[in-house]
């Protein structure tokens, strides 16, 4: 491979490096991460991730899911994105303090929990198959 070969290799890497580490946990603010890019809502002043792979039924509709917008250049871009809404459901079995499902219609919610740090709540790690 030539020098000019390598050294574009070199850079693709670099950069895929950086825009990876763009939209990842922040703990260099110390205790809890600060993530900004996570999927993330938040639902009657409660923050919710997202959980993937996880077998559920929706319950009834709850209401209304706000999706913060994502801020991963540190508030350098002024130009970030809207917040959304979607809509939350029960996740049968479950309290709404602990998960939720959001989606636009109930077949194509995913299930979001609330986090203790970086514990997923066992209710929800019973629904993955977890102990």
């Amino acid at each position: 491979m030539s020098s000019t070969g390598r050294i574009a290799g070199a850079l693709l890497a670099a950069a895929m490096v950086m825009s990876a580490a763009a939209c990842t946990a922040d703990s260099s603010s110390g205790g809890e991460e600060s993530a900004s890019c996570v999927n993330r809502f938040t639902y009657q002043d409660r923050s919710y991730r997202d959980v993937a792979n996880v077998d559920f039924t929706v319950g009834k509709k709850l209401g209304i899911a706000t999706k913060p917008p994502c801020d991963d250049t540190g508030g350098q871009d002024k130009s970030e994105e809207p917040v959304t809404t979607e809509t939350a459901y029960e996740v049968d079995g479950i309290s709404p303090e602990v998960a939720i499902a959001i989606g636009a219609t109930p077949e194509e919610a995913a299930v979001f929990a609330a986090y203790s740090g970086s514990e997923l709540p066992p209710e929800v790690e019973k629904l993955l198959g977890g102990s």
